[in-house]
C-alpha cells in the first residue's frame, strides 16, 4: 500500500504530549518519516519516547540518528518540558502501538489488545485477533466470546483510546522473517538515547546489549555538562 506520511493517526496524545507531537510530526515528515508515538516516562527521571518508521515500517540506527539530529535543537527551541529530560528515539518495536488504519492492515490476522474512550456495551477492553479493516474502524475477534454470543466486535477507529499488538510466537516469526530480509549490523541499534541539553553538552556513546524481543542490541548515548 502506499506510504501516506499524512495518513490520520486515530489513537493519538493529549496534554503535554499531544503539544510535543505538534513540534515533532513536521520534523519527522521532512525526513520522510511517520510519527508513530511521543510518550514521556518517569525513566532515567523523565524520558521523553519518540517512535517513527519509514515507509516499509522500519527504523535503524541511522533513522534514529537523522531524526534525532534534526529534532534535538528544535525541542531546545520550543522548550516543551520544564525540566531535564532524556531524549530516546527508536523504533515502535515487535508488539508495537497501532495508530493508523494502515497499522492494523498491516497485521490483519495477528492479535492486539485494544482500549477504547468510553465502554461498549459494558465493555471498555478487547483482545483477540484483528480480522477485518475498513474506513470506519475494525473487527477484533474474541477467543474467550460467552458461548452463543458473537465474537465478532467492530470497534470505530474514533472510540479508541489505546491500540497495540500482543507479542505472539506468529508475530515474532513475521519479525525473523523481516529480519532475515533486511538484517541488521551487529552494530546497528533500533533506540538512539540523548539526555537533554540547554547548554553546549558533548555525547558520549556506551552501547549495550538489548533484548530478544527487540531482536538488537541498544545503543544510548548520554550527555555530560561541561
Amino acid at each position: 500500500m502506499a506510504f501516506d506520511l499524512t495518513e490520520k493517526r486515530y489513537i493519538k496524545e493529549t496534554g503535554l504530549e499531544a503539544r510535543i507531537s505538534r513540534i515533532v510530526e513536521p520534523v519527522a515528515n521532512g525526513l520522510g518519516y511517520a510519527l508513530v508515538r511521543v510518550k514521556i516516562t518517569p525513566e532515567n527521571g523523565c524520558t521523553l519516547q519518540i517512535m517513527a518508521e519509514d515507509e516499509n515500517g522500519r527504523f535503524n540506527i541511522n533513522d534514529c540518528e537523522a531524526l534525532s539530529k534534526d529534532l534535538s535543537p528544535v525541542l531546545d527551541v520550543e522548550d516543551p518540558i520544564d525540566r531535564e529530560y532524556h531524549l530516546e528515539v527508536s523504533s515502535a518495536g515487535i508488539d508495537r502501538p497501532l495508530v493508523r488504519k494502515r497499522d492494523f492492515e498491516r497485521f490483519l490476522g495477528h492479535e492486539a489488545k485494544v482500549e477504547l474512550l468510553d465502554m461498549v456495551n459494558g465493555r471498555k477492553r478487547f483482545r483477540g485477533d484483528i480480522i477485518a479493516v475498513d474506513e470506519e474502524g475494525v473487527t477484533i475477534r474474541l477467543p474467550d466470546a460467552p458461548g452463543g454470543t458473537d465474537p465478532n466486535h467492530k470497534l470505530s477507529f474514533v472510540t479508541i483510546a489505546d491500540a497495540k499488538l500482543v507479542m505472539t510466537d506468529k508475530l515474532m516469526d513475521m519479525a525473523r522473517a523481516d529480519q532475515e530480509l533486511h538484517p541488521i549490523d551487529d552494530d546497528e541499534t533500533e533506540t538512539v538515547e540523548y539526555a537533554d541539553a540547554d547548554n553546549d553538552d558533548e555525547h558520549a556513546d556506551d552501547p549495550e546489549t538489548g533484548t530478544v524481543e527487540d531482536t538488537a542490541a541498544t545503543e544510548e548515548s548520554s550527555e555530560e555538562s561541561k
